[in-house]
């Protein structure tokens, strides 16, 4: 059977940013860090296998300074409500993330997230077509999505 792994080049945080995602994400662990000798002697990680809610990731620390992350690829966390949209966003950007609009991010690694509340898609597709278009307009507006908003939004 076949898999999909994402593979994520870093430059040298390959292992620091695998113990931070897997210490955000519940069901995540480190599987392997496979490590290689330094000219220093220093043992260094190399490819670091981890898992983000059951999801295997691996990364890999490649030619220092040339590799850059850019929004072409993301990844989307569903949140069940506003708490959780707060937790992973506040935790996403701290220590140097940035935010972007309509739920976007990138971490302090240049790793680009997209914390979404599964309210979101449900109101974008209110069959009131008015409403819907309020709450596109309303989000278009925000960082961090607020779903109150949203609903307020589609009320009117």
């Amino acid at each position: 059977m076949s898999r999909i792994t994402p593979f994520l080049w870093f430059n040298t945080e390959a292992e620091e940013a695998a113990t931070f995602y897997t210490s955000l994400f519940p069901n995540s662990r480190i599987v392997e860090v496979q490590r290689h000798e330094t000219a220093d002697a220093e043992k260094s990680a190399f490819v670091v296998t981890f898992e983000i809610d059951g999801m295997r990731f691996t990364a890999l620390n490649g030619a220092p300074g040339n590799v850059h992350f850019t929004d072409a690829v993301s990844f989307q966390v569903d949140c069940a409500d506003q708490a959780e949209v707060d937790r992973y966003w506040d935790a996403l950007i701290a220590d140097g993330g940035e935010p972007s609009q309509c739920g976007w991010l990138k971490d302090r690694f240049g790793v680009s997230w997209q914390i979404i509340p599964t309210a979101l898609p449900r109101l974008l597709a209110d069959p009131d077509r008015q409403a819907a278009a309020r709450v596109m307009n309303a989000m278009l507006g925000m960082q961090r999505i607020d779903i109150a908003a949203l609903e307020a939004a589609k009320s009117g």
